[in-house]
């Protein structure tokens, strides 16, 4: 089975800010220095939090849940000297909706922690990922 090549195009404005993306699909812009928009570090827990989160929705669409609410805090833990990686990453879920209960909730996060999530996957495997669940 051939195996399946992203490309992306990343062009420097100036100064720590950069912009890109796949060519002619919408672009994000990336400032090293957080001013204009996320830079690298943050854009990465970015990454993983909307990978999980695309996750659970299409998982909870399965088992018949009706999404009202969704929100995922992320809380990303990084080395003090260089290079300055996350050593943790703590997801905090809050979701409300019909037909919606706990065991739904944590059974979607486990298979898209566990199962799913190319960015979680494509991270260092010594990254301490956990997460907490809180119901609306």
């Amino acid at each position: 089975m051939p195996q399946e090549i992203k490309n992306i195009t990343l062009h420097w404005q100036r100064e720590l800010v950069f912009h890109g993306g796949e060519p002619g699909k919408p672009e994000i812009l990336i400032d090293g220095d957080n001013g204009l928009g996320p830079g690298p570090m943050l854009t990465l827990i970015l990454a993983a939090a909307s990978c999980t989160g695309s996750d659970i929705v299409s998982i909870l669409r399965k088992k018949r849940v009706d999404l009202e609410e969704f929100r995922i805090d992320v809380a990303g833990t990084r080395r003090e000297q260089e290079p300055r990686r996350y050593v943790a990453i703590q997801f905090t879920y809050r979701l409300r909706g019909h037909g919606l209960d706990e065991t739904k909730a944590r059974h979607a996060i486990d298979l898209s922690l566990e199962k799913y999530c190319s960015v979680i996957h494509s991270l260092a495997p010594d990254i301490s990922i956990g997460y907490e669940l809180e119901l609306l």
